[in-house]
C-alpha cells in the first residue's frame, strides 16, 4: 500500500502544473500590447487625410484601396464622396462575369434551370450606363465601388482603370486587398498601366 501510494503521489502532475502556470504568467507578463492614441479615438481623426482622398479621386479617377481587415474605415471615405454629390453603384467582383459586357453593354444572363425548366437567356442593360441615365443633372458623378477586386485578373483591372476614360462621369474604387490602415494607390499603377499624363513610349528602354 505504501509503495502504491508513493507511486500515485509521484504520478500526480500538481508540481508540473504549477510550473506550467508560472511559465505562462511570466510569458503573459513579458508580452505587452502597444496602444496608441489612434487606437483610442480613431486613426482618421489623428490623420485627417479625407481632403487628400478627394483630391486623389478627382485626379486619378480610379483608385485601388486597401482597408483594414476589421472593416469600418471605408464607410467614412464613402460618405465623404456621397457628401460631394456622387451616386454609388456597389458590385462584387465574384461572379461579375465579363466586365466590359456587364458594365457597358447589353449582356445576357442565364437563370438556373434546376434541371427541369428549359435553358433561357435574359438580356439586361449595361449596369454603368443604366445608372448614368437615372442620375439627375445635380449629381456630380457615379462611383463604381468594386468589393473583392483582388480576385480580378490584370486585364480586368486595366479595364477598370480605363473605364473613367470611356465614361467621364464615372469614378472607380476597387478593394484590391487589405492593410493595417486605410491606404490607396492609383489603379493604373496596380494594373501596370502608365500614368494618365505619361505616354507608353516613354516607358520603353532606350536602345
Amino acid at each position: 500500500m505504501a509503495s502504491s501510494a508513493t507511486a500515485f503521489h509521484l504520478a500526480t502532475p500538481l508540481r508540473s502544473a504549477s510550473g506550467v502556470q508560472q511559465r505562462r504568467r511570466r510569458a503573459a507578463a513579458a508580452v505587452g500590447v502597444r496602444c496608441g492614441l489612434a487606437d483610442l479615438i480613431g486613426g482618421d481623426l489623428i490623420l485627417p487625410d479625407l481632403g487628400r482622398w478627394l483630391e486623389d479621386v478627382e485626379k486619378h479617377k480610379a483608385l485601388a484601396i486597401y482597408p483594414p481587415h476589421e472593416g469600418g474605415y471605408e464607410g467614412r471615405y464613402l460618405n465623404r464622396l456621397r457628401y460631394q454629390g456622387y451616386r454609388f453603384l456597389d458590385l462584387t467582383a465574384r461572379g461579375l462575369g465579363d466586365l466590359e459586357s456587364t458594365l457597358t453593354k447589353i449582356h445576357p444572363v442565364c437563370p438556373p434551370h434546376l434541371g427541369k425548366q428549359p435553358i433561357s437567356r435574359w438580356y439586361f442593360p449595361p449596369e454603368v450606363d443604366y445608372r448614368l441615365s437615372l442620375m439627375s443633372p445635380d449629381d456630380k458623378g457615379l462611383v463604381l465601388w468594386i468589393i473583392e477586386a483582388k480576385v480580378l485578373s490584370k486585364a480586368e483591372l486595366q479595364f477598370l482603370a480605363l473605364l473613367p476614360t470611356l465614361r467621364p462621369k464615372v469614378k472607380v474604387i476597387a478593394e484590391c486587398g487589405n492593410w493595417r490602415k486605410f491606404v490607396w494607390k492609383p489603379l493604373r499603377e496596380i494594373a501596370g498601366l502608365p500614368a494618365a499624363g505619361e505616354s507608353s513610349s516613354s516607358l520603353q528602354p532606350e536602345k
